[in-house]
């Protein structure tokens, strides 16, 4: 029978690939024009970016582990259009995570984007 339950450990290495920055990769955060599938598609979907963030946790989420992307308060805008998605990359060849935007918000060449904190969260196993 399959595992009924995981420690929260368990959770925790999966999301300290994240805290670790990926064998010290800097993290990078895409603003994008769609939902992102991979690496590539982050990059060409990218209307701006922020490098070497940082993160928060693992800690206990609303339903099991979470790391927190800690806000971004003036990311740089690369492109112009309607950015709906935001993706994180470890920089170089992964697409980590994606999810969308509260909102969708024009951005045009030039400007600063900002970003609340973001979780990513693998919730707890639940059994039945």
């Amino acid at each position: 029978m399959p595992g009924e339950l995981l420690s929260s450990n368990v959770n925790d290495f999966g999301l300290d690939y994240i805290a670790t920055d990926i064998g010290d990769v800097a993290l990078v955060v895409h603003i994008t024009s769609a939902a992102a599938t991979s690496y590539a598609t982050a990059v060409s979907l990218s209307l701006g970016n922020e490098a070497d963030i940082t993160t928060t946790g693992p800690a206990p989420g609303a339903t099991g582990r979470k790391i927190t992307i800690d806000a971004i308060p003036a990311g740089d805008v690369t492109g112009n259009g309607t950015v709906t998605h935001w993706a994180l990359t470890d920089g170089s060849s992964i697409l980590i995570a994606v999810g969308p935007l509260s909102a969708s918000q024009v951005v045009t060449t030039g400007n600063t984007f900002t970003l609340t904190a973001i979780d990513i969260e693998i919730p707890a196993v639940v059994v039945t």
